[in-house]
């Protein structure tokens, strides 16, 4: 075991579990740090340093697992805690989560092995990070002045579709899932935390495709001695997620995009004066 691999790997995993649920690109972070401090696929083949920034999402994705168990029980149909708008009839349903994710999964499926050999870069992060901040602007300068959904449990499938469309720019790294999620809901009426806890809820189904797909594209590249790796950035990223979803999820509501925005502009014309 190579003590330096391991440290790289726990850097990585807390720089994905900090910013996984910030609208900012856990993904983007991650290419950026590593390409200015670490070089990862010099450690090993670029394939399994690639992999290894899918996979080490399912660390942060299990916290959502937790955080939101009772949720996945209720979408399972064993209810727990039941909400004021379950007890009214209201209740997000499984299909609607399917329904949000089948443009991802298609897209995704179509254009992986483009996205795997042309976009992980610096150069297509600075772009993601721009278009994502300019949507997240308008999202909240064109959002209605009062949602018209609430909570989570009051969403149409609709919606979720027009989410799961929304969802599609983060195909592009540096664009932001948790972004791109969080401004079509939030352009579709609903409530940011609505619009966040959605998208908590299909991260989970799209990071465990995403992973899936990528193991067994590049399994002939994994190696034992990359387990070690891909263990210790997991437990890391897994860690840190816990403590920052639960503080995402306190000051959205506050704080709304444009914040993020903002400093995903900033950071856009850092990397350009870095690199260009």
């Amino acid at each position: 075991m190579n003590l330096w691999e391991i440290f790289v790997a726990v850097v990585l995993g807390i720089v994905e579990g900090l910013t996984e649920f910030a609208p900012i690109s856990s993904t983007g972070h991650m290419i950026i740090v590593d390409d200015l401090l670490f070089r990862s696929k010099e450690l090993f083949s670029p394939p399994v340093a690639n992999t290894f920034k899918v996979v080490i999402q399912l660390g942060s994705i299990m916290a959502v697992v937790v955080v939101f168990k009772d949720r996945f029980l209720n979408l399972l149909g064993w209810k727990k805690n039941i909400t004021v708008d379950q007890r009214l009839g209201d209740r997000l349903k499984l299909g609607q989560i399917i329904v949000g994710l089948l443009p991802f999964g298609v897209l995704g499926l179509i254009f992986e092995d483009v996205i795997d050999t042309y976009l992980f870069s610096v150069q297509t992060v600075m772009i993601g990070l721009m278009g994502g901040a300019v949507l997240m602007i308008a999202a909240d300068g064109f959002r209605p002045k009062r949602p018209t959904t609430e909570t989570v449990d009051q969403m149409s499938y609709k919606q979720a579709l027009y989410m799961g469309l929304f969802q599609c720019f983060a195909l592009c790294p540096g664009f932001s899932r948790m972004g791109s999620t969080l401004s079509g809901g939030v352009l579709l009426g609903m409530s940011h935390r609505a619009a966040s806890d959605f998208s908590f809820m299909m991260a989970v189904p799209v990071m465990m495709g995403a992973s899936a797909v990528s193991l067994l594209k590049n399994w002939e590249y994994m190696t034992a001695g990359a387990l070690p790796f891909f263990i210790a950035g997991f437990m890391s990223a897994f860690l840190f997620a816990l403590v920052s979803i639960r503080f995402f999820l306190r000051i959205i509501q506050r704080v709304k995009l444009v914040p993020f925005a903002i400093y995903r502009i900033l950071l856009a014309a850092l990397i350009w004066l870095l690199y260009f």
